[in-house]
């Protein structure tokens, strides 16, 4: 297979080990990888015993090397010359080690190896923390290199199904690790299973989320639009805090630069950023809702794409940023619907060009869609 010679040349320093490694990537990333759903993962972790704790370890030591071989073996034949970028390269090494890391762990046997197996996951996902703006970085200089006649190439759609799949896996993989992670916290949160609340109240997520963006925006422009949240904060269920903050807080950072930068120069008043939040028998509907000029319906299809921003400075591709900004990558909203979608929800972008734009994020009450593995 082509790319196990590409696996062997960012190697180790012994061929001989090299070369069995690559051999393992290709031999486990044809594997076939086993889906969750989030109710599976709350009626599992309900009960975090040593002994599910154990299986939750086994399970993950053979599922985890599939996932990850898989992306490897993607990161070495991408269209354009992507594959070899050095940002990508250095992705590409992330996952080889972390392949390495847990393919050649001991076996998971007895509650020892589990919490040995366990520190050791957890310090793979650290590893693969700025793997969103490293992976921007590298699509940002094939775009600054391909892209200067200011025409997309043919073929482009490869990388967008590229990129697609390898952030849902990456969610997939860090909801897997975090998840296990989590369970082994002695004293939860009260209706908290792992990473799962499972009496999330959406409004207050919006709440902090809204804080949070209004933060940076008052970083970045000196004022921040209001923002308005409708809906019951009493109103729970069972969802990621963390996925729905991520979420949120893109769609509102959007809405509100959108808006701040509308009104920037004007002596009319400020609309608000409208949030609402409705209950219903399927999904769970968070609409956000701003005044901020919309986008142009020619621009619509681009948005879920990762060669778009609508951000007039994006930032400097000599690396990534530290911190939260406004806008830049233009990552924020295919991978917030990559999230939106793992759970079997999804994100629906409308705009009124003139007038505003209104995100509708549908979440999933029922949480028996299994992961869509790519």
């Amino acid at each position: 297979m082509a790319a196990s010679g590409g696996v062997v040349r960012g190697a180790m320093a012994s061929e001989p080990l090299a070369r069995a490694v690559a051999e393992e990537v290709v031999r486990w990333g044809s594997m076939k990888q086993t889906g969750v759903s989030l109710r599976y993962m709350m009626e599992f972790g309900s009960r975090p015993t040593p002994r599910n704790l154990l299986l939750s370890a086994q399970f993950l030591q053979r599922e985890l090397p599939i996932r990850i071989a898989r992306r490897a073996l993607e990161l070495e034949s991408l269209p354009f010359g992507l594959s070899n970028k050095p940002a990508i390269l250095k992705v590409r090494d992330w996952y080889l080690d972390s392949f390495r890391d847990i393919r050649y762990f001991p076996e998971v046997r007895n509650r020892n190896d589990e919490l040995a197996f366990t520190e050791m996951i957890k310090m793979v996902k650290v590893r693969h923390n700025n793997v969103v703006p490293t992976m921007a970085l590298g699509v940002q200089q094939l775009k600054h290199h391909l892209c200067r006649a200011r025409n997309i190439p043919f073929g482009f759609d490869e990388i967008h199904e590229f990129l697609d799949r390898f952030y849902m896996s990456r969610i997939g993989i860090r909801m897997l690790i975090g998840q296990h992670v989590a369970l082994h916290d002695p004293e939860p949160e009260p209706g908290v299973i792992g990473l799962i609340n499972t009496k999330l109240s959406p409004v207050q997520v919006a709440q902090a989320a809204s804080e949070d963006a209004r933060a940076i925006c008052l970083r970045e422009y000196g004022s921040a639009p209001d923002i308005n949240i409708y809906g019951d904060p009493n109103f729970t269920f069972p969802y990621v805090a963390l996925h729905l903050h991520l979420m949120l807080f893109e769609l509102v950072k959007n809405s509100l630069r959108a808006v701040q930068e509308r009104y920037m120069n004007s002596d009319k008043d400020v609309p608000p950023v409208r949030i609402i939040v409705a209950d219903g028998e399927e999904d769970v509907t968070i609409k956000v809702s701003d005044e901020g000029g919309g986008i142009a319906r020619s621009g619509l299809p681009k948005i879920f794409t990762y060669l778009y921003t609508t951000a007039k400075n994006p930032p400097d591709l000599d690396g990534p940023n530290e911190g939260a900004t406004m806008a830049g990558y233009g990552f924020g909203l295919p991978i917030s619907r990559l999230y939106a979608q793992y759970f079997g929800g999804d994100l629906q972008i409308i705009s009124m060009e003139g007038y505003g734009t209104d995100a509708y994020l549908h979440l999933s009450r029922l949480g028996d869609s299994e992961e869509p593995l790519p």
